[in-house]
């Protein structure tokens, strides 16, 4: 039942944010040289890689270092502070959910480098498809510790149902809407 829902709301949402995503991918293109999208190779379900798509916020930049970008780094540029406050660089994973590699509700992929730090807790992650959103994001999100996060994604995975989806979209929106500052 979550993979036709994911399927179809992915698909309708799809459908009418295509011209959002064309416009800041043209914006992207014209602040600074690189393709409009980046792509990522992210952990999913049953640990198995997949490519993440992402609406391109920072400059090209070959030699980064850091796995966990704030918004103060020198490499986002002006567009792309934009579309990662309002998480309009994300939408692109609307295809990830689309075509199965995601879920609209979930823990959030990470990457493959990662796994090597999990605790018990994060391995429940591994259970069910990544989301566009999860618990952990609507509670912290990058200001949480990695152990925090892990501790909310398994509260996820045990605690999966339809309505406790429909509550972490809706305080997604208020995410959105309002901000993660801390």
């Amino acid at each position: 039942m979550k993979r036709v829902f994911d399927f179809t709301v992915s698909a309708l949402i799809i459908l009418f944010i295509f011209p959002v995503i064309f416009i800041f991918g043209i914006l992207v293109s014209l602040e600074s040289r690189g393709p409009v999208f980046y792509c990522q190779e992210r952990l999913g379900k049953n640990g198995c890689n997949f490519a993440l798509f992402k609406l391109r916020s920072m400059r090209v930049n070959n030699n980064r270092k850091e796995n966990q970008v704030l918004k103060h780094h020198p490499d986002i540029t002006k567009v792309g502070l934009f579309i990662r406050r309002f998480k309009i660089d994300e939408l692109p994973q609307l295809i990830n959910v689309l075509i199965g590699d995601m879920s609209l509700v979930g823990p959030r992929p990470c990457l493959p480098s990662l796994k090597e730090k999990f605790d018990e807790n994060a391995y429940y992650r591994l259970k069910v498809r990544p989301g566009l959103t999860g618990w952990a994001q609507v509670n912290g999100n990058i200001y949480n510790s990695w152990p925090k996060r892990w501790e909310y994604d398994r509260y996820y995975v045990e605690n999966q149902s339809l309505m406790f989806d429909l509550k972490i979209l809706i305080l997604t929106l208020k995410v959105v809407l309002i901000g993660e500052e801390k």
